[in-house]
């Protein structure tokens, strides 16, 4: 089985990515859950700065991540044009131009999905991007062929 399919990053598509990446991680739940704890007792005490201290833990990250989403799509070259993937029983190999790099499945870490994406790890912070718009009806088959290819524990994809 074999899938070639075409990714064009967008600021949507990377801050999708980074808001996952970083509320499914120890330091983004700590975060929210600090910014809550703040507001929580901004509502007994209503003293103003534990409301402002709240607020700026709380929305800091999103603005911080969707400003770094569009700054990396507008300066990095690798985004302004699209990745070329090709899925097959040995791996994924992704490339660009005259550039190309494969990764085998046994190599690959997790698989997640988000409302917008399906994220491949490639390392614990590195991920490819695949939005489902770009994927488009073969979004079942590269589901499939993940879930075929990489242990089970290792696959979160909700279709």
């Amino acid at each position: 089985m074999r899938h070639e399919f075409d990714v064009h990053m967008t600021v949507s598509a990377l801050y999708d990515y980074n808001m996952h990446h970083t509320y499914t991680s120890s330091a983004g739940i700590v975060g929210t859950a600090f910014g809550a704890m703040l507001l929580v007792i901004f509502a007994a005490n209503r003293q103003p700065a534990f409301l402002v201290g709240g607020l700026i833990v709380i929305l800091y990250s999103p603005i911080a991540l969707y400003l770094n989403s569009r700054k990396q799509v507008k300066l990095n070259p690798m985004f302004r044009s699209p990745l070329h993937y090709v899925m097959d029983d040995e791996g994924v190999t992704v490339s660009q131009g005259e550039q190309e790099m494969t990764v085998t499945w046994d190599k690959m870490l997790k698989a997640v999905s988000t409302n917008q994406s399906l994220l491949l790890y490639t390392s614990k912070n590195i991920a490819w991007v695949f939005p489902k718009a770009d994927l488009g009806e073969k979004k079942y088959d590269i589901i499939e062929m993940i879930s075929t290819h990489m242990p089970p524990a290792k696959v979160k994809i909700k279709q």
